[in-house]
């Protein structure tokens, strides 16, 4: 029997701009927000991944498990992520979950926020939903659009 890898449900957007990434179940919007202490960007980071980088963790998979991590990651002004400075900001209470999602960050890109033009960094707030397309939905994934295409 040939290994299978499951990836998670998981969207990413700002504000107005919403993208969309399929689990093989199909495509969940989602959002991230800005958190910055000073000036606002003028433009947003983009996501510019095609499929999420994100992997569900096998055995919770076979469980059927599922959850809501909330990351915070740094986009510097080239559109990286700096992973020293991602941390869970909210918990899914699966560790194995939580792992999987900040081991997936570090391989997400943006195009970088602008200020008058200019790249600059911000700090996000990057939600990652882990979905089994067998499992009963959890609360709230009405927004998720759950089953549609």
């Amino acid at each position: 029997m040939s290994r299978r890898r499951f990836r998670c449900a998981v969207a990413a957007g700002v504000v107005a701009v919403v993208g969309g990434c399929a689990d093989g179940e199909g495509a969940r919007p989602g959002g991230f927000a800005i958190r910055t202490g000073g000036p606002r960007p003028d433009e947003l980071p983009s996501m510019l991944n095609g499929e999420p980088p994100f992997r569900y963790p096998a055995d919770l998979y076979a469980q059927k498990v599922q959850g809501n991590i909330t990351l915070r990651i740094y986009i510097d002004s080239t559109g990286a992520i700096r992973p020293e400075s991602t941390l869970v900001a909210e918990s899914s209470g699966y560790p194995a979950l939580d792992s999987a999602a900040v081991a997936g960050s570090r391989d997400l890109r943006f195009t970088p926020a602008r200020l008058r033009g200019r790249p600059m960094a911000v700090p996000i707030y990057f939600p990652v939903y882990f979905r089994h397309p067998e499992a009963a939905p959890l609360p709230g994934d009405t927004i998720l659009q759950r089953g549609k295409r």
